[in-house]
């Protein structure tokens, strides 16, 4: 599946500190990615049955803040996510508005492209759809089978045979990424895509690897599996061993997915390479952003589209500055005024570095570099650069170079391509 055109990243002069970055797992700040050499990121991708929302946009401009930092500080960057594009949100979406599931995947997934490559967002080498990449997902069952570490279930209410599910209890390390208590882990799977109350099942949270085929549901042949299609956690952690090998550096996504998402695809990851360590080094999950007191999800059709505020003519670059005002693992609500405000900062960044000179920006460069090396701190970042501005509109400086060099440290570290 191909991604987007890659924006132009300018080089900086010098080289960014290390980046450290909170963790998940353990709850502290840690180094994140090598100090030479190649540095992994996953990150989940889309169910592709609505348009981007400013939730998405929030954890993918997050996690391009890192991989800035990460190639600014020298390193080459492995970046792959994945597709859902096959799953029951998207099939009941599909039926409920009389549309073929493939057809709607189709047009989300583009509208997605489309958005991605308005907010400057680096696109992965691997961009892969689970439809894609079904044979990859049902070798990778096949061999948790083989090895013990699958079972399948008798059907219930008259469904078939032969559901393949993964026992939690076979993962020492299961547990490890949420530090949830089990009752939690039991309220969010029933929330979440689980089937918690599903009989058969060894243990009500073991989540689904293979669904046998129904009627007029989309299934592939996977050999001794029967026809069917995958669960939805085995998806990530087949496509991340094919693709990044383990451990990957850095496993991200939004706060929902902490648990049961990246809980069971380590687990699944444990199992499948039972000698390679940990399925990642640390994991990264970026803050809810809200609309009117909710959080925004499709599920509550609390939506502000990316797209939307394109079409109205809202800058890519103001939206983006929106995002980056507030700390990745913040929860936020989107408001008229956060957008008002971020347009009122890009045209006042815009005009400060069409200036033929202003202060000097040497110190501002090395700012920005030192707060985004400390869990990505973007609105410390940007409260850099508005004090910088706010210095050239008073006409402090008579730097020629400092005006281009803004322009450059805001596209190369924020990702704001400045008008």
């Amino acid at each position: 599946m191909r991604s987007w055109p890659a924006p132009t990243v300018p080089s900086l002069p010098g080289r960014g500190p290390r980046v450290h970055l909170h963790d998940t797992a353990t709850g502290g700040l840690v180094p994140v990615g090598p100090e030479e050499g190649t540095a992994t990121l996953y990150v989940c991708g889309i169910t592709p049955y609505d348009a981007t929302h400013l939730g998405h946009a929030n954890t993918y401009v997050s996690f391009d803040l890192l991989g800035r930092a990460w190639r600014d500080a020298g390193l080459d960057v492995r970046y792959v996510q994945n597709v859902t594009d096959v799953d029951d949100p998207l099939l009941e979406r599909a039926e409920a508005t009389g549309v073929d599931w493939r057809d709607l995947a189709a047009s989300q997934i583009e509208l997605f492209r489309g958005d991605m490559e308005a907010l400057s967002v680096v696109p992965p080498q691997e961009y892969l759809g689970v439809v894609e990449a079904v044979d990859l997902v049902s070798a990778a069952v096949r061999e948790l089978l083989a090895a013990g570490a699958a079972y399948r279930v008798p059907g219930v209410d008259g469904g078939p045979d032969g559901d393949v599910y993964f026992p939690v209890d076979s993962d020492a390390a299961f547990g490890t990424v949420s530090g949830y208590d089990p009752a939690t882990m039991l309220e969010l799977s029933a929330e979440r895509g689980g089937d918690p109350q599903r009989p058969g099942k060894r243990n009500p949270l073991d989540p689904l690897l293979w669904r046998v085929e129904r009627p007029g549901e989309p299934a592939w042949d996977a050999g001794e599996l029967g026809r069917g299609r995958p669960g939805w956690h085995i998806e990530c952690s087949a496509i991340a061993l094919q693709h990044l090998g383990m451990p990957i550096d850095v496993q991200a996504g939004g706060s929902d997915l902490v648990f049961p998402h990246h809980e069971m695809g380590a687990a699944h990851a444990h199992l499948l390479r039972p000698a390679a360590g940990p399925f990642a080094r640390a994991y990264a999950h970026s803050g809810m952003v809200a609309l009117a007191g909710e959080k925004m999800s499709k599920s509550k059709g609390n939506l502000v589209l990316v797209s939307r505020l394109r079409a109205q003519g809202v800058e890519p670059g103001a939206v983006r500055l929106a995002i980056v005002a507030h700390h990745w693992r913040s929860e936020w609500e989107w408001t008229d005024e956060v957008l008002a405000t971020a347009r009122e900062r890009y045209a006042a960044w815009s005009a400060a570095v069409a200036r033929p000179a202003g202060p000097d920006a040497t110190d501002l460069l090395a700012a920005v570099r030192a707060h985004l090396a400390r869990d990505l701190d973007a609105p410390a970042a940007v409260a850099a650069v508005d004090a910088w501005v706010a210095e050239a509109d008073a006409g402090h400086g008579r730097d020629a170079q400092a005006p281009a060099l803004v322009r450059d440290l805001a596209a190369a570290l924020l990702g704001v391509e400045l008008g």
